[in-house]
C-alpha cells in the first residue's frame, strides 16, 4: 500500500515540476527587453484626383504658392510724353445711366482734370485721322457712329475697333427722336437699327452706349433705354466744332470751357474736318493743361434684337451670311 502511495505522489510532484518549468520558459518575463521588428517605410500615399468641376487649385494648406514671376509689360506707346489714359473705368449700364452734367448729373466719377474723350458721327473719311493722332498720343475715346455711315465706311468702323476705342450708337440716321412727327415705334426703330448696324460692320456687339442726336431726348426714348439697359451719353464741355469756322476756333471752344469747369465729358465729331485738324494740337494743349484722359468701357456688350438686325439686312439687300467658301467665289491666276 505504502509503496502505490509512494508513486502516486512522485508522480503528482514530476507533473507539479514539469508545469512549473514550462510556465517559467513560456511566459515573457517583466525584466526582459521588449522584442521589436522594424516597420516598413510607408508607402507614399496615391496623389489625389484632379476635381471634376472649374476650381483651380492654386496653393497648398501648409505652404503658400510662390507668386509667379513678374512679366514686364510691353509698352506699344513709342511716345514718352504722350498724353495716355489715365484709368479705364467698367460701366455697369444696368437701367440706363446717364453721363455728362449737360444734362445727366447722377454719376460725378471724374476727378479733377479728369476727361473722357468722345466723337459722334462717324466712321467718315476724317475718321483715319483722327485715330492716328489719337494713337500717337496713345489715348482713347468714345465714338458714336450714325448706323447709315457704318454701311457706307464699315472698314473705317473696324479701325476704330482695333484700335481699342469704345464703340456705342448714335441712331440710324441722326434722327431728332423729339420731333412731333416721330412716333415711338420710329424712335425705337433709329435707336436698335443704329446698333444693328454697328454690329453687321464690326462683326461683334457694341456698347451698350448711345447718345441723342442734337442732345434731345424723350420721357420715352429714355424709360426705352433704360429698360433695354443702355447708358445715355450727354457732355460737359461741347466742342461746337460742327459751327466752327476753323480749327483754332474748336481749340478755343474747348479749352475755355474746360478751363472753366476743370473736368468733363468732351462732345466732338470726327466728320467734321476742323476736329481732325485741330485735335493733334487739342491734345497737346490738354497734356500740358495737367489733364487726363478717362476711358470707357461697358462691362458687358449689347445684344442687338433679331428682328433689327433682319430689318436692316432687308433694307440693304446683302446676304447675312456667304453661302460658298472663299476660295470658290475668289481664285488668283497664274502669270
Amino acid at each position: 500500500m505504502r509503496n502505490a502511495l509512494g508513486l502516486m505522489l512522485a508522480s503528482l510532484v514530476a507533473a507539479v515540476v514539469i508545469a512549473g518549468v514550462w510556465f517559467w520558459t513560456s511566459s515573457p518575463r517583466a525584466d526582459a527587453a521588449p522584442q521589436t521588428v522594424a516597420a516598413r517605410p510607408a508607402e507614399p500615399l496615391p496623389a489625389a484626383a484632379k476635381p471634376k468641376d472649374d476650381v483651380e487649385v492654386t496653393a497648398s494648406l501648409s505652404k503658400p504658392a510662390s507668386p509667379p514671376a513678374p512679366v514686364a509689360a510691353k509698352s506699344t506707346c513709342a511716345n514718352p510724353d504722350a498724353l495716355g489714359v489715365s484709368r479705364t473705368v467698367v460701366i455697369d449700364t444696368t437701367g440706363g445711366p446717364g453721363f455728362g452734367f449737360l444734362q445727366y448729373k447722377q454719376f460725378d466719377f471724374l476727378t479733377d482734370k479728369e476727361v473722357v474723350l468722345t466723337f459722334d458721327d462717324g466712321p467718315w473719311p476724317t475718321t483715319p485721322s483722327v485715330l492716328k493722332t489719337l494713337a500717337d498720343e496713345c489715348t482713347k475715346a468714345v465714338f458714336f457712329p450714325i448706323g447709315l455711315h457704318t454701311t457706307y465706311h464699315p472698314e473705317i468702323l473696324r479701325q476704330v475697333a482695333a484700335a481699342g476705342h469704345a464703340i456705342g450708337a448714335h441712331t440710324w440716321s441722326h434722327a431728332h427722336l423729339d420731333s412731333k412727327k416721330m412716333t415711338e415705334a420710329q424712335a425705337k426703330e433709329e435707336i436698335e437699327k443704329g446698333f444693328s448696324a454697328v454690329k453687321q460692320a464690326l462683326g461683334a456687339a457694341p456698347a451698350p452706349f448711345f447718345r441723342f442726336p442734337a442732345l434731345v431726348h424723350t420721357q420715352a426714348t429714355t424709360d426705352y433705354l433704360g429698360a433695354r439697359n443702355i447708358a445715355m451719353f450727354s457732355c460737359d464741355v461741347d466742342s461746337n466744332d460742327f459751327k466752327s469756322s476753323s480749327a483754332d476756333q474748336v481749340i478755343q471752344n474747348v479749352m475755355t470751357k474746360l478751363d472753366k469747369q476743370g473736368k468733363g465729358v468732351i462732345l466732338m465729331h470726327d466728320l467734321q474736318k476742323h476736329t481732325a485738324t485741330a485735335l493733334p494740337t487739342l491734345l497737346r494743349r490738354l497734356k500740358a493743361g495737367g489733364y487726363k484722359v478717362v476711358l470707357m468701357k461697358a462691362k458687358v456688350q449689347l445684344e442687338t434684337m433679331a428682328e433689327y438686325d433682319a430689318m436692316l439686312v432687308k433694307d440693304l439687300k446683302v446676304p447675312t451670311v456667304a453661302s460658298r467658301p472663299i476660295g470658290s467665289v475668289v481664285q488668283t491666276l497664274q502669270d
